[in-house]
């Protein structure tokens, strides 16, 4: 029966891969990249491998030495956020994934971390946004690095929540485009808009 096992995965490793096997594979280089399991020359070569990959067998090998994404509760591993001239919220108790991709125009998305579940310690964050703003609301712990974004036509504000000593909780990374935007980083202005007590 052991031989029989074997021979049926070897021979799965002989089927053709589709679109969704090669995009699970992209995104566990990418997470094992952010995470420093590989340089940036390992994953272009890896990238480049995944994406012309005929077999599933390919694909393995691509991941052989890497973990295996964590099933954490709580927590996907993709989510998507797509709008035309419209708002786009995420916060109050929102599970924060291992990766968000976001397809902004003309609007804006606001990603409130103050009160966020996070079950992954980086997040990756795909941009691709035509005018608008993404804004991220942060608290002590969450460090937002924006390195990585390629911009034209607009700019960024990174006014991270202070709180010097406080451990790194979550990273999350922005990748890349923006055109005739911005990216806003700031903490959450708590009772901001309350009246001023009467006299």
């Amino acid at each position: 029966m052991s031989g029989r096992s074997a021979h049926t995965g070897e021979a799965a490793l002989e089927l053709r891969a589709s679109h969704a096997d090669r995009d699970r594979v992209v995104d566990v280089l990418r997470v094992a990249a952010g995470d420093g399991r590989l340089t940036a020359e390992e994953l272009d070569e890896r990238l480049e491998a995944a994406l012309t990959a005929r077999t599933l067998g390919e694909l393995a090998v691509l991941t052989a030495d890497l973990p295996a994404p964590a099933a954490e509760a709580g927590g996907k591993d993709v989510e998507r956020i797509k709008q035309r001239g419209a708002s786009a919220r995420r916060g109050d108790g929102w599970a924060v994934p291992r990766r968000l991709e976001i397809d902004s125009e003309w609007g804006e998305v606001t990603l409130d971390l103050t009160d966020a579940v996070i079950t992954y310690d980086t997040l990756h964050i795909e941009l691709a946004l035509r005018g608008g703003a993404l804004k991220l609301l942060t608290r002590p712990g969450v460090v937002v690095d924006t390195d990585s974004l390629v911009i034209e036509y607009g700019g960024v504000k990174n006014r991270s929540a202070s709180g010097a000593g406080v451990p790194v909780e979550l990273r999350v990374e922005i990748h890349g485009r923006m055109n005739f935007g911005q990216v806003v980083v700031r903490p959450l202005r708590r009772g901001l808009f309350r009246r001023a007590p009467k006299p």
